[in-house]
């Protein structure tokens, strides 16, 4: 295949190594294959989970996986899209075939990061061969992808905000409507308030919830709670669940959405929850955190405990009801990016991620 020019990337060249900002070559795309060139990427702490091993994907890798762009190329069999269309990327393409598609559950797709084994790019340098970290290698001013990693852009969204749809909020949206199935009326706590956390603020709100409580280590994350939707904040330590409970009438929220993912903070949000509540987790823990309950607590608070991947979207479903959302000014998502970076500025957001620092650091091409 011919290849075209050189673009800049944020590379890993090993688990736990710094990231290096450096030229790639791509290809042009093959078969079933287009390229993109990207206008914004969201840094998320998937990324980093990724960096420092506690997720395993092939590497050398480009990292990113929240963005939108434009399709600069086609490869040979692709009808769907067209040079000039703008697309946001799909990390998670479900297969239509494995048994979770087959029940309806695309967010479990069995063959979904298949493709992260692909060799996809080399480096500038020495023409070492690079993976696509979770598929779309977004950190990259241009990637080549499977047509089924791009969805057309909805109308009506800039489409630097649009990248943001890719990730952070189609999970932050689906843990509360579709894992949690947060209902009007209802009282809800969200643990973490990065970018993920701030979009299920937003759309704890959009659902109708009556008392939305915000956790987070920080106390400078109150304001960008309240903005999203929070109705109060609390400071996590080993006393949020006391506090939380007392916000409500001694009895625990009906909905806990943990994104952290740290045993400490999943244990914290089932200690949150009513009896006969529902905790989600969305965060994504290593090996090393246990979570422990005993027996009888199970049956006396009959609580529910469900994981969340990917909010437990469709987003060919779901990307059109967030752009309604955003549309109508219902879901604000220049409000989840605290800070607008280069491709440079990647590994100090890394830094800001490790130490709770702000919402959405989003890469703009």
């Amino acid at each position: 295949m011919a290849v075209r020019p050189t673009v800049r990337a944020a590379v890993l060249p090993a688990v736990g190594s710094p990231l290096e900002i450096t030229g790639i070559e791509l290809p042009d795309p093959g078969p079933g294959q287009v390229r993109v060139r990207l206008a914004a990427a969201g840094v998320c702490h998937s990324d980093l989970s990724l960096s420092d091993g506690t997720m395993r994907l092939p590497v050398p890798a480009v990292l990113g996986h929240e963005g939108a762009g434009t399709v600069v190329a086609v490869g040979e069999g692709v009808t769907r899209l067209a040079p000039g269309t703008d697309v946001v990327l799909n990390w998670a393409p479900s297969c239509g075939s494995c048994p979770a598609c087959a029940r309806g559950e695309v967010w479990l797709c069995a063959d979904a990061l298949t493709g992260a084994a692909r060799v996809h790019a080399r480096r500038a340098a020495d023409g070492a061969g690079l993976h696509p970290g979770l598929n779309v290698a977004a950190f990259a001013q241009e990637t080549v992808v499977p047509a089924s990693c791009a969805l057309p852009a909805p109308p009506g969204v800039p489409l630097t905000d649009a990248a943001l749809l890719g990730c952070a909020v189609l999970t932050g949206y689906g843990a509360v409507h579709h894992s949690a199935r947060v209902r009007a009326g209802e009282s809800v706590a969200v643990f973490g308030v990065g970018g993920v956390g701030l979009a299920a603020l937003q759309s704890a709100r959009i659902a109708g919830a009556e008392r939305i409580v915000a956790v987070d280590v920080t106390p400078q994350k109150e304001e960008l709670a309240r903005a999203a939707g929070a109705t109060d904040f609390v400071l996590a330590t080993e006393k949020t669940p006391r506090e939380i409970r007392a916000l409500t009438a001694g009895q625990g929220v009906d909905v806990a959405v943990e994104c952290v993912g740290r045993a400490v903070t999943i244990r914290a949000a089932w200690d949150s929850t009513r009896r006969g509540g529902r905790t989600t987790v969305v965060g994504i823990g290593g090996k090393d955190q246990q979570v422990t309950f005993n027996a009888l607590e199970i049956f006396h608070w009959g609580r529910t405990l469900s994981g969340c991947v990917y909010g437990n979207c469709d987003p060919e479903r779901d990307l059109p009801v967030l752009a309604d959302h955003v549309r109508s000014g219902r879901l604000d998502l220049a409000a989840l990016v605290t800070e607008r970076i280069t491709l440079d500025g990647i590994p100090a957001a890394f830094e800001n991620m490790r130490a709770g620092k702000g919402g959405r650091a989003l890469v703009v091409f």
